[in-house]
């Protein structure tokens, strides 16, 4: 298939299946400040994790289409269960380059491990693809302990980040790493970030906790580079947001997360299904933006 015609002004889409993305969009600000983004998250299915991966590669396919149909020059897959069903689809099927997730930050842990023990949290999907450690497959020294935290997505959705509940949940799934003696941690999914401050205290100092949103933002900013589409220009950048679930919900947390006042979120569909109603955050969003690095 021939490359699409792409030009700098364009936008970078990134696909994630709820807010986590938003860990992704806010590094790829700051490593390319003058990029416009087009950010789709898929609140309405969201979470992918404990889909099945025929489920999550349709409706992974189904939200990069309408994103490549709005003509971006780069997508990036911000959902490490999405890239884990879909990557190899979806580099198939667009004419634009696709980034993902998972191999920039096994690049940045192999860099970082010192006794060689690499931990991986991420939902069900990611941790049963295999995704991480066949990617660490070039790395045959590097020993990789999965373990699969599915509430995380969860709390995070809901805009919680820290307190006793998530503390004592995140205790239980990180104390079979603890025991392995790891000495680096792979964020393995984008919504993971959002609770750095908290995992760190869990996991202890001496663990070296690694996410993948910088490493794909230098990733995206590089085949920019490469293919002369890096935009310059002099005003200020307007994102655009879309959902398929709850836009203001989805537009207060990008707002608290990225630092946007102007944050104005499109709905590609009316959301279906049970709604249980606000629930009270533990622990901001903003909060946990101080803590992601």
């Amino acid at each position: 298939m021939p490359p699409a015609v792409r030009t700098a002004d364009m936008p970078i889409g990134v696909f994630d299946s709820g807010v986590g993305g938003l860990t992704v969009a806010r590094a790829i600000v700051e490593h390319l400040p003058h990029e416009r983004l087009l950010y789709l998250g898929d609140t309405a299915n969201v979470p992918y994790g404990t889909k099945p991966i025929a489920q999550v590669r349709k409706c992974s396919l189904e939200c990069l289409d309408l994103l490549a149909g709005q003509g971006v020059k780069l997508l990036v897959i911000a959902c490490n269960s999405a890239a884990a069903a879909c990557l190899h689809d979806a580099r198939e099927r667009y004419r634009v380059p696709v980034v993902e997730v998972i191999r920039p930050a096994v690049r940045r842990a192999a860099a970082v491990t010192r006794n060689g023990r690499v931990g991986v949290i991420g939902t069900q999907a990611t941790i049963t693809s295999g995704a991480h450690a066949d990617a660490f497959a070039a790395a045959p020294h590097i020993t990789v302990t999965g373990v699969v935290c599915p509430r995380f997505v969860e709390f995070v959705e809901r805009g919680i980040t820290s307190g006793p509940e998530l503390r004592g949940v995140a205790r239980t799934y990180l104390a079979p790493l603890r025991a392995a003696g790891i000495d680096t941690l792979i964020l393995g999914c984008t919504h993971y970030p959002l609770l750095t401050g908290l995992l760190r205290a869990v996991i202890g100092d001496g663990v070296t906790v690694v996410s993948g949103a910088y490493e794909t933002a230098h990733e995206v900013g590089r085949l920019l580079m490469e293919d002369r589409l890096r935009c310059d220009a002099d005003q200020p950048p307007r994102h655009r947001f879309i959902a398929t679930g709850d836009p203001v919900l989805f537009e207060r947390t990008a707002s608290q997360f990225l630092g946007l006042a102007d944050v104005r979120v499109e709905t590609r569909a009316p959301r279906h299904g049970h709604d249980d109603g606000p629930q009270p955050p533990i622990g901001t969003l903003a909060d946990a933006a101080r803590h992601f690095t």
